[in-house]
């Protein structure tokens, strides 16, 4: 194996365990991957990482199934909604410049930081905000709105989701965490459809990290369910504030570009 795919493996791994916790891995997999591979395509990229995340996604998914309860209800009405409102989210961000949405998103993410920051029993209890009936109807909304981000956006989706089952659905950590993976796994599946009629996917790299993202992906759900909310919690800040990071660093790209 030659060094970039062991650097890229090795970036795989750790992607997989922060993303089956709370989600955010493609904050680390996908810019290694184009900084280890730059005389690859995007589509080759995306499909190949596509793959590979995938796998380390469904492990973590089921790892959750076996100890989690899962409302199978809710996750349909979210998974739909997401996969609609993606595909709208992609539209709007032909039209619209970075420099109008990024703030706007960068501002959000920020009240979301300081408000679990300050609300130390934020998703350590499972505390529903609405009749059982209406559960399915509020999580086909956050799917909704967490798949137009994605389409529109991308970053740190996976993470923002959780964040969505627990402040607006009142739902745990833990819980939060299993049903994302179910609904972001869904997605990733139809997603590859694209990738595989293509052809863009390249499985002698795309097998290797798959490997390692199963691995990170199987620890690190294993230690989201053996430790509990509080240690997803605690991942859940870090990844929101690398999700800042990265924000701040496009924002600032963006601005150079537009007033130069």
């Amino acid at each position: 194996m030659d060094l970039p795919l062991l650097l890229l493996c090795l970036a795989a791994f750790a992607a997989g365990f922060i993303d089956s916790v709370v989600g955010g891995g493609g904050l680390v997999q996908v810019p290694a991957f184009f900084i280890l591979f730059p005389q690859l395509s995007v589509p080759n990229i995306i499909g190949t990482n596509r793959l590979a995340s995938l796998a380390g996604t469904s492990v973590a998914a089921w790892n959750y199934l076996r100890t989690v309860s899962v409302p199978w209800k809710s996750v349909a009405f979210a998974g739909v909604m997401a996969a609609i409102m993606a595909y709208l989210g992609a539209l709007v961000q032909s039209m619209l410049p970075p420099v109008f949405l990024k703030p706007a998103i960068f501002i959000l993410i920020v009240l979301i930081a300081v408000y679990t920051f300050r609300n130390k029993n934020f998703g350590q209890e499972e505390l529903l905000r609405y009749p059982p009936e209406q559960i399915p109807l509020y999580a086909g909304l956050v799917g909704g709105i967490m798949g137009f981000y994605n389409g529109c956006i991308g970053p740190g989706t996976g993470s923002l989701l959780v964040f969505g089952f627990v402040g607006v659905l009142g739902f745990s950590f833990l819980r939060a965490s299993a049903i994302s993976k179910i609904v972001n796994a869904t997605a990733d599946v139809f997603s590859l459809i694209y990738f595989f009629t293509h052809k863009y996917i390249l499985f002698h790299i795309a097998l290797p990290m798959m490997v390692c993202n199963v691995a990170g992906a199987f620890l690190g759900s294993r230690m989201a369910v053996l430790r509990g909310n509080t240690f997803i919690r605690r991942v859940f800040l870090v990844i929101i504030v690398a999700i800042l990071l990265r924000f701040g660093w496009d924002i600032y790209q963006v601005l150079s570009n537009y007033l130069s």
